[in-house]
């Protein structure tokens, strides 16, 4: 029986809660009676204050399901809960069961196409790549952060503010990004069960479908609780990296070398092509909209948003320090054999499980396939339901995991689509393509990225969404670093690919000059001017987030969407936005040619 994270320092105890409790009934009859009052004149849209507290609970929430007590594998907290948590062991029971989306969607990261990605990485560089890790492990945590504010704040899921925020057009072009890129992914997942399995010897025509069945049947059982365990479940089974690493017998000499800067071999188009891999296989936009809507659907609010960043903190740890691990473990294993170097031929995740045993033994080799298994199984779990919560957010389904299969036909129909339709691609298709695939679906999602982390940006400072809890400058200078830094990555990756005589290392310098001399002299006055403007503006922006800063965090919740001021995109804004998607629609196709070329050669 889970523990009563709520329990007052000094007890505790043991409560059964249910979605269905006539408390939870009553406060969502409630929520949909009443609705917060319109500003006075002269009052900031975003300063909208609630006028029944009763409507703290989620204003703006669109499935009745998510709202009520939070749930946790670990624990229950009453939404009606007003208690400090003063002392250590309160603080740590309300981390317990908070404890969820945070570590999903960090070591679901490390899936499938992820084992692939790292241990391909440490094959072909040894270590020399480990350094990749220190920037992107900021990369991930800022932007999962971003996410964790607007699902507390908001009570929306990211395709849905999207919706709402952008418009209709620019949620197609998110969602539809989304939709394809998941399945790709879900079907690099599929494709790492089909190799984990039949290192064992099992056949895929077993271990493929009997995987969905496993999926499906835990997600619809209608308990959040039941699925987020599961969840969890993999969560520790992927520690097998752990021993793995020591099998290999790590040197520290190289590892510590690993995080100074450079190639083994030097820089070249293979070499960006892998850490563009590296950094799509990190930092997925599926994590952005999964994170949001499973904390929507957890019921966090505001209240307990310090604990949610903590659990992603964590999990961006433990996720970074696994890569790193499955680096190493792939640099030892195969650093002194015919399979090591730039040159060296990857076939698939199957083939590594293979070579890991002719080298380190049968036991290693099965750690191997265990890894990849669990991998597949916990990113297979997450992708999915992110496509789910996108598809209701879209579609105005319900979608919830408190809810079973006949309350939420649409949610759990596309759920069982999405698998049924990749596991059949992953039977019929060849080892080859698999393989290839896999790789490529990490270098597309790489590119993809900034569009993605652009909308994020964008919503954060949107004072009518978060309030009190809008990004600072200091978050907005390293949001549009990280974007710029992304940017550049794939130009690179483009250029070599399209001009393959061209010079890798000047090219990186170049660009990162014209992209560093572009913001110190072009952007940075047209944003100060911006900013000029803005405060000179009776109602603008500028006067909206000062009006908002001494609200009380901890309560403040967005109202409900047919409330908020409808929004308007610049010139510049608008312009930009379109000149990245076009850009970045013609890096996937050339990624979809390379990928045709390697299958034909």
């Amino acid at each position: 029986m889970p523990f009563n994270a709520l329990a007052p320092p000094g007890r505790s105890g043991n409560r059964a809660s249910t979605p269905t409790s006539p408390a939870t009934s009553t406060a969502r009859r409630e929520l949909t009676r009443k609705r917060p009052v319109r500003p006075e004149a002269g009052q900031p849209p975003a300063a909208l204050l609630l006028a029944d507290p009763a409507l703290d609970a989620a204003p703006a929430v669109l499935d009745a399901a998510h709202i009520g007590d939070i749930e946790g594998s670990l624990g229950t907290i009453s939404m009606h809960d007003h208690a400090p948590r003063n002392g250590w062991r309160s603080r740590i029971l309300a981390l317990a069961a908070i404890m969820g989306p945070g570590l999903i969607v960090m070591v679901g990261d490390n899936d499938a196409g992820g084992v692939q990605t790292y241990t391909q990485a440490g094959q072909r560089y040894g270590t020399s790549l480990l350094w990749v890790l220190i920037g992107l492990f900021v990369v991930l945590y800022v932007a999962q952060e971003m996410v964790t504010r607007l699902g507390a704040v908001t009570g929306v899921g990211h395709a849905r503010l999207i919706k709402e925020r952008f418009g209709r057009s620019w949620n197609v072009f998110s969602v539809v990004d989304l939709f394809v890129l998941n399945f790709l992914t879900l079907l690099t997942e599929f494709i790492g069960v089909r190799f984990a399995f039949a290192y064992f010897g099992i056949s895929q025509y077993v271990s493929v479908p009997a995987a969905a069945v496993l999926l499906f049947s835990f997600a619809a059982t209608g308990r959040f609780r039941r699925w987020e365990r599961f969840m969890l479940l993999l969560v520790v089974a992927s520690l097998v990296v752990i021993p793995c690493f020591f099998l290999a017998h790590p040197a520290a000499g190289p590892i510590l070398r690993g995080f100074v800067p450079g190639v083994r071999g030097g820089i070249t188009g293979s070499a960006i092509l892998l850490i563009v891999a590296v950094v799509g296989t990190t930092v997925a936009p599926w994590q952005l909209f999964f994170q949001q809507s499973n904390i929507v659907d957890k019921r966090i609010t505001p209240r307990w948003l310090s604990y949610e960043r903590t659990e992603t903190f964590l999990g961006a740890i433990l996720t970074t320090v696994a890569a790193g691990a499955m680096i190493a473990f792939a640099a030892f294993a195969l650093g002194h054999t015919k399979a090591f170097g730039p040159s060296a031929t990857y076939l698939d995740s199957g083939w590594f499980d293979s070579a890991i045993r002719s080298t380190l033994g049968p036991l290693a080799g099965a750690l191997a396939a265990v890894m990849l298994l669990v991998a597949a199984l916990l990113g297979a779990g997450a992708v999915s339901l992110s496509t789910s919560y996108a598809f209701g957010d879209t579609f105005n389904r319900r979608h919830s995991l408190h809810r079973g299969v006949r309350s939420a036909p649409g949610f759990y129909g596309a759920y069982a689509a999405q698998i049924a339709a990749a596991c059949a691609v992953v039977l019929v298709g060849s080892n080859q393509l698999l393989g290839v695939l896999t790789q490529y679906v990490q270098v597309l999602a790489g590119i993809l990225l900034p569009s993605a982390i652009v909308f994020l940006v964008l919503l954060c400072n949107d004072t009518e969404v978060l309030g009190p809890w809008v990004n600072t400058t200091w978050q907005n200078v390293l949001d549009f670093t990280i974007i710029a830094v992304l940017v550049v990555l794939s130009m690179v990756l483009v250029v070599s690919t399209l001009f393959t005589s061209v010079n890798a290392v000047v090219l990186t310098e170049v660009l990162f000059a014209v992209a560093g001399g572009g913001g110190v002299l072009v952007v940075a006055p047209l944003a100060l001017r911006a900013r000029r403007r803005a405060a000179n503006a009776a109602g603008t922006a500028a006067t909206a987030r000062a009006a908002v800063r001494h609200l009380d965090r901890e309560t403040w919740r967005m109202p409900p969407l047919h409330l908020l001021g409808h929004p308007t995109l610049s010139t510049g804004r608008r312009v930009g936005l379109i000149t990245l998607r076009c850009y970045l629609v013609a890096s996937a196709a050339l990624v979809a040619v390379r990928v045709f070329a390697s299958f034909v050669h």
